[in-house]
């Protein structure tokens, strides 16, 4: 388990799995979701959402792990865009110790 701050004054914390990192890589949820600009603002969180639920419904697949990356993180009543931001760090962190072999399963 993984420990990302979700506020600047650190008052709120959200716990991240691997299971939650696997599944972001496995939907590659962050590919060519920050623009050229490289900030993480409500709009780009907005926009994660929007993907995630489109993918939800136009899957034939089962999307368990997505439904639950939703609910654990994503959708998460505390989660903004600074909280994304530390996200978006952690899996870059995490990707880089992981290789991608492990994403092929």
């Amino acid at each position: 388990m993984y420990d990302i701050q979700l506020n600047e004054s650190g008052t709120r914390h959200l716990q991240i799995s691997d299971d939650n990192l696997q599944t972001i890589r496995r939907y590659q949820l962050f590919q060519g979701l920050v623009d050229s600009t490289g900030y993480v603002t409500e709009p780009v969180l907005y926009k994660l959402k929007l993907n995630i639920r489109s993918l939800i419904a136009h899957s034939a697949d089962d999307t368990k792990d997505l439904l639950d990356l939703c609910i654990d993180v994503i959708y998460h009543d505390k989660m903004k865009a600074y909280g994304l931001r530390a996200l978006i760090a952690l899996y870059d962190e995490w990707a880089k110790t992981h290789p991608e072999a492990a994403a092929a399963e």
